[in-house]
C-alpha cells in the first residue's frame, strides 16, 4: 500500500475548475481529500477578433509566450480555428512561464518548449539564456486581461518588438461559501492552496467577514513569496511558500502535516 501522509486532511483548492484536476489527483494519491472551491473563473473574451487576426500574422513572429495553461487552451483554440488547418509556423518558437503551461503546450503537440526548470513566473523565464539576446526579434505574449507587465517591458528593454494579446478574462466566481464555512466551523478544513494574489484576494472577498478569521488561522500554501506577502497583508498567520508546481505543492503539504502540526 502506498503511503498516505495526508490521510484525514481536507485541502481547499482554489484554482479555476478546469485546471484543478491534476492537483486534486495528487492530493488524493497522498491520502488527502481535495475540496474544490475555485476563486478564479476563466471566461471567453467579449471580443476575440484581435487574437483571430493574429492567426494570419503568426509567420511574422519569432517567439510566442504563453503565460498560463488557460492561455494555451484559449489562444490555440482561436488560432487554429482561424488558420483552418494551416500548420504552426516552423520558425515560431514557443515559451511558457512555468511547468503547467509547458505541459499544456506539450499536450497540444509542441516540443522544445522554452520554460524554466524551476520557478514559474516572469522573472524565471527572463533568466533563461534563450531570452537574453532578443534584440530585433518579434515576440507575442498570450495572456489573460490585465496582469503583470514585467515580462513584456523587460523584453522590450532588451530590444525585442513585443505585442501583448489577451485571449481570456478572469473573474471572481459567485459561488456560495456556506457549505465550506460550515465544514470549516466543524474543523473539517485543514489547509488552503492558492495559486496567485488575485485568487487569494477573490477568496477573501468570497468568504467575507464570516470566513476571514478561519482563513487567517488556516495554513495557506502559496507558489511565490509575493503571494505570501499578499497573504500577510490580508492577515494570514501561516503562509507557506511551497513552489509553483503541483508536485511541489503536495510535497509542501506532506512536509507540513508530517511534522505534528
Amino acid at each position: 500500500m502506498r503511503p498516505q501522509p495526508l490521510a484525514g486532511r481536507r485541502i481547499v483548492l482554489t484554482r479555476p475548475r478546469e485546471q484543478a484536476a491534476p492537483l486534486a489527483a495528487l492530493v488524493r494519491e497522498a491520502g488527502g481529500e481535495p475540496i474544490l472551491f475555485p476563486a478564479i473563473e476563466i471566461e471567453d473574451l467579449a471580443d476575440a477578433a484581435p487574437v483571430r487576426a493574429l492567426a494570419d500574422r503568426l509567420e511574422e513572429f519569432d517567439l510566442a509566450i504563453f503565460v498560463s495553461p488557460s492561455a494555451v487552451q484559449k489562444a490555440l483554440a482561436l488560432l487554429r480555428a482561424r488558420r483552418s488547418g494551416r500548420p504552426w509556423p516552423a520558425r515560431l518558437r514557443v515559451a511558457a512561464i512555468g511547468g503547467g503551461s509547458r505541459s499544456a503546450l506539450e499536450r497540444e503537440g509542441f516540443s522544445a518548449v522554452i520554460a524554466p526548470q524551476t520557478g514559474a513566473d516572469s522573472e524565471a523565464l527572463l533568466a533563461l539564456s534563450e531570452l537574453t539576446d532578443v534584440a530585433g526579434q518579434r515576440i507575442v505574449i498570450l495572456r489573460g486581461e490585465g496582469g503583470r507587465e514585467l515580462l513584456g517591458d523587460a523584453l522590450a528593454a532588451r530590444g525585442a518588438r513585443v505585442e501583448r494579446l489577451a485571449c481570456y478574462r478572469r473573474s471572481r466566481p459567485g459561488a456560495d461559501p456556506a457549505a465550506l464555512l460550515e465544514d470549516w466551523a466543524h474543523g473539517a478544513v485543514h489547509a488552503v492552496a492558492v495559486s496567485s494574489s488575485e485568487g487569494l484576494q477573490n477568496l477573501a472577498a468570497m468568504l467575507g467577514e464570516a470566513g476571514a478569521e478561519r482563513l487567517h488561522d488556516t495554513p495557506l500554501f502559496v507558489p511565490h513569496a509575493r503571494v505570501a506577502a499578499e497573504a500577510a497583508r490580508l492577515g494570514a498567520r501561516a503562509a507557506i511558500v511551497a513552489g509553483p508546481g503541483d508536485a511541489e505543492l503536495v510535497a509542501g503539504l506532506v512536509a507540513y502535516f508530517g511534522g505534528a502540526k
